[in-house]
């Protein structure tokens, strides 16, 4: 399969496929996160090519935190965008929950070339520290970026990410889940198909 080499899951559409979504893990989650399989399923369900991968560190070891450099987790993520790159002329969107998101966003701030960012749970401080924000590369971003944050969330406040989320340089859209938690479970809201429609939204045209 293509994406063995990213440690990849794809979720083909049923035609031809508009563009490709990549998306990783948490800190102390892996690829087949039920989070990443919905999304996943949605976004093949519009259309699109749908991969959810593992990052390096988590190749290395099956589980347990982040080991090893940020440095190497954005290089992996670089490596899915290439592979995704080699596989479509539409266009590529990329992020991930919590950390995976983060580790995105620092690429794409220093370059890496997508049409979109997707945000699940930004880890915008460690919880109870607000004091230590994430958020020195964000003003970095010029890419479309969608957050999808639930309201108690201790990682960051909805007015905590809200202010974050202006500090990006490209259009930007948080997608509030009332009553979520950091892993974004909802029994009442239907959390795929908003983030879907809002990315879909982001899109230019």
């Amino acid at each position: 399969m293509a994406f063995d080499a990213i440690a990849g899951v794809a979720h083909p559409p049923a035609g031809d496929p508009t563009g490709i979504v990549l998306l990783t893990h948490g800190a102390g989650g892996n690829r087949d996160s039920p989070m990443l399989v919905r999304l996943c399923d949605e976004w093949a369900a519009r259309g699109w090519l749908a991969v959810r991968y593992d990052l390096p560190y988590r190749r290395r070891r099956p589980k347990g935190p982040p080991s090893g450099s940020a440095a190497a987790d954005q290089a992996g993520i670089a490596d899915a965008v290439d592979l995704a790159r080699s596989l479509t002329a539409g266009p590529v969107l990329a992020g991930g929950h919590s950390y995976g998101g983060r580790m995105t966003s620092m690429a794409v701030a220093d370059g890496l070339p997508v049409e979109g960012l997707l945000l699940f749970s930004y880890p915008l401080h460690p919880p109870g520290k607000p004091e230590r924000a994430r958020t020195e590369h964000l003003p970095r971003i010029t890419v479309p970026t969608v957050f999808t944050h639930g309201t108690s969330d201790p990682f960051a406040t909805i007015d905590e990410l809200r202010a974050a989320a202006a500090l990006v340089s490209g259009p930007t859209e948080v997608v509030e889940i009332t009553g979520a938690r950091h892993d974004l479970g909802s029994k009442t809201v239907d959390v795929p198909a908003r983030a879907v429609d809002a990315a879909l939204r982001s899109l230019p045209g």
